[in-house]
């Protein structure tokens, strides 16, 4: 399959007319999914931020069919790619996409809420850290009591970074846009979610120096 560049992508993604496939997605989702069955709702609806390809979306939906779940993206060629993704995979459970910018204070799902999920995957570091403030505030609105969210990606711990490949990977996030970077879990994460009623309720080493972290709206 031919090539193509996406612009907020940190990855080349190959495609077939508007679907994308990425291929950290390939190498990770099945990891991902193992953690997600074992600490996120099986019943309710669940809202996937910044779903990117769809990939993700489709291989969560069909683990888990007692869930509705929503995808989307901000930008438009992802949500082509949402799109063809959920066409294609005949899920009855995988609806979308929608196109929820986290930096408004609405997001125009509300009367959807409350939600019994909110995930977003490799999204926080690839991104002004604005966007992770407006998704801690729109879960803290959006989640029914119990509910949660659920983030994946590269966090560092107590102000160190887990490996010399993250401080690396930090280092060039920064340099493509010095508004990106890996994130602190304990220093930036944790007190956006005390602000905006939830608190950590496990973090899960992942390959690669990646973590799954859940957040319980108490």
């Amino acid at each position: 399959m031919p090539k193509t560049p996406k612009e907020t992508a940190l990855e080349n993604r190959a495609h077939d007319g508007a679907k994308l496939f990425s291929p950290s997605t390939e190498r990770n989702r099945d990891a991902i999914r193992e953690v997600f069955v074992d600490v996120m709702p099986h019943d309710g609806r669940i809202l996937e931020i910044g779903a990117g390809t769809g990939e993700h979306a489709v291989h969560l939906a069909s683990a888990l069919p007692g869930v509705e779940w929503l995808a989307g993206d901000p930008d438009e060629t992802a949500r082509a790619s949402i799109a063809a993704w959920i066409a294609d995979s005949g899920l009855a459970n995988l609806s979308g996409p929608h196109a929820i910018d986290v930096t408004q204070d609405a997001w125009g799902v509300e009367e959807l809420a409350p939600f019994a999920g909110v995930v977003s995957i490799n999204m926080i570091h690839i991104a002004p850290f604005a966007a992770a403030k407006g998704l801690f505030a729109g879960a803290g609105r959006l989640l029914a009591p119990g509910g949660k969210l659920f983030l994946y990606g590269p966090f560092s711990r107590n102000g160190a970074h887990t490996a010399p490949s993250n401080e690396a990977f930090d280092a060039s996030l920064k340099a493509r846009d010095p508004r990106w970077g890996v994130r602190d879990l304990e220093g930036d994460i944790a007190p956006l979610a005390q602000e905006n009623g939830l608190r950590l309720e496990k973090a899960v080493e992942m390959p690669a120096n990646n973590f799954s972290v859940v957040f319980v709206k108490d």
